[in-house]
């Protein structure tokens, strides 16, 4: 393995077990490092102490000119970045190579919302009132009204509900749970649903505590749910292409912040753990401004 590969390691293990990563993004930063590895076994280097910020910038250009994208570089330096953080705060390394150095410049992504007139008509016309229309009408007012992802509806289960109702437990990246308040029309759906439509779906099952299920009494899967909303959002005449359960979270945030929202308590809500995460739906708001700005401006 290498000492490289074992000071990698000893990071991944960190991330898994003391900050409680999910899997998956482990398994992301320990591909990305092992490329970074390769690198530095070619320049003959076994360890991070001789890593230096020529190497690092040198591995980044011969990522550019090999025709990676700028999210991929900046996405491996991040990864570079946070190892050596770890080394320096563990004393394994005496200092940081990357403390100086600039991420590759990428343009903003700004992600994708619907309007609220259309996030409304899209979840209003599921107005039925038998077990499926119930089902699905929970389904995206939740979604919506307390902007999860899609993993975290599926794993949703009843005993999630607390306080009476007022507020959702949700268990989000990493098995890391967070309070949201649970209200308003998302908290009328849900509670009409398990009073008049869950039993059917779970057909008697006490032992399944999911909250939504299939009709075959299972647990959602993501691409159940995909399949539902791209339905309901094609009978509101919405294009299928626009909308996702991460747009609905999208639209969860970017209309909070409209209508006032701290950017901090929309952070806690979402569950993100750095708010400049967050902050990306300041963007999308700052984006709407300039629109109304160019509509109606006498000089615009």
């Amino acid at each position: 393995m290498g000492r490289f590969g074992e000071e990698v390691e000893s990071f991944i293990g960190a991330l898994m077990y003391e900050r409680e990563m999910a899997e998956n993004t482990c398994l992301a930063y320990r591909r990305d490092l092992a490329d970074f590895g390769r690198c530095l076994a070619v320049h003959g280097i076994d360890g991070a102490s001789d890593v230096t910020p020529e190497i690092i910038t040198s591995y980044i250009a011969g990522e550019r000119e090999e025709g990676y994208a700028t999210a991929t570089r900046a996405r491996r330096l991040a990864a570079i970045r946070m190892l050596f953080r770890h080394l320096k705060e563990r004393k394994m390394v005496k200092t940081d190579p990357t403390e100086l150095l600039d991420s590759p410049k990428k343009g903003l992504a700004l992600p994708r919302v619907l309007s609220e007139e259309e996030t409304f008509r899209m979840i209003d016309m599921v107005s039925g009132k038998d077990a499926r229309d119930l089902r699905d009408r929970a389904m995206l007012e939740v979604m919506y009204g307390c902007g999860l992802r899609v993993s975290e509806t599926c794993g949703m289960e009843i005993d999630d509900i607390m306080a009476d109702g007022e507020l959702l437990r949700v268990t989000g990246k990493g098995s890391k749970e967070r309070l949201v308040p649970l209200g308003g029309a998302a908290g009328r759906a849900l509670a009409e649903y398990c009073a008049s439509a869950r039993d059917v779906f779970s057909r008697g099952n006490a032992a399944e505590r999911h909250m939504f299920l299939t009709r075959l009494g299972r647990p959602f899967t993501r691409q159940g749910v995909f399949k539902i909303i791209k339905a309901r959002a094609l009978a509101a005449d919405i294009p299928p292409e626009r909308i996702s359960p991460h747009v609905l979270r999208h639209c969860f945030a970017s209309h909070m912040l409209q209508h006032g929202a701290d950017i901090r308590a929309i952070q806690e809500m979402l569950g993100h753990a750095d708010i400049g995460t967050t902050q990306v739906y300041t963007h999308v708001d700052a984006a709407r401004f300039g629109e109304l700005h160019r509509r109606f401006h006498p000089r615009g």
